[in-house]
């Protein structure tokens, strides 16, 4: 992989990926995939009191989309919801030192994946608020 320019970060983030799995009857939950080059990601979030206290992945695709799925799960983890929506596509290919501009598509999926996790938790209180 890093002939084609990726960072020792992506490499240790794709070679040992951080909170990798699913989470049982998650808060939140997200799928994203790029029909394109065929990537897929899912995010799965437990949340308390708004803050994310657990995040899981599982991402079909390359090296990067595995890389920036462990970024941005390791980047939301212990935030505030809002904190997280505000987690751009650039923040995550910034913290893992860039990507090759061919790979930038994956840290879009990574981000996309979060923002619909919080998306369908932000949803599911709101739905609870109105039975309420």
């Amino acid at each position: 992989m890093a002939q084609i320019g990726y960072s020792e970060k992506v490499l240790d983030h794709f070679t040992n990926p951080r909170n990798v799995g699913i989470i049982e009857a998650p808060d939140g939950y997200g799928k994203v995939g790029n029909p394109v080059c065929g990537d897929l990601m899912e995010i799965f979030i437990k949340v308390k009191d708004d803050i994310i206290t657990d995040i899981k992945f599982r991402t079909f695709g390359c090296g990067s989309a595995i890389a920036t799925s462990s970024m941005v799960t390791e980047m939301a983890k212990g935030i505030h919801v809002d904190e997280a929506l505000k987690i751009t596509r650039n923040d995550v290919a910034d913290e893992l030192e860039g990507l090759p501009p061919k790979k930038m598509h994956c840290s879009n999926l990574a981000s996309d994946a979060l923002h619909e996790a919080i998306k369908d938790y932000k949803g599911k209180t709101e739905d609870q608020g109105k039975n309420k």
